[in-house]
């Protein structure tokens, strides 16, 4: 590692196809409107936003260093209430299925 290099937690191809699918779904559902990327020393977050001067209204979260305990991901409501944590992607992104089908119903 050079020196000033920070590691960074990112996440990866499949993980970041995965989130990104279920964000196409819930713009073409007119719920979500804007999207940011962070990566941190610790934590790759994906926040969603309803509009991009809000403060995002859901989180997902990778932890690493949270692997064998609850599990690395999670997703998080806009006043940090923690919805879902576990140690597969999928299942902690199935805490939007009902929102998508209300979305898609309405």
């Amino acid at each position: 590692m050079s020196p000033g290099h920070v590691p960074q937690v990112t996440f990866d191809r499949p993980e970041l196809n995965r989130i990104l699918t279920l964000y196409g779904r819930m713009v073409a559902a007119g719920e979500w409107r804007d999207y940011a990327l962070d990566f941190l020393e610790e934590t790759a977050v994906f926040s969603i936003f309803r509009r991009a001067s809000e403060v995002p209204l859901f989180r997902i979260e990778k932890r690493p260093e949270l692997r064998s305990k609850q599990g690395q991901y999670s997703v998080i409501a806009a006043g940090g209430v923690i919805l879902k944590r576990g140690h597969e992607l999928a299942q902690v992104l199935k805490v939007f299925d009902k929102k998508l089908l209300k979305a898609l119903k309405a």
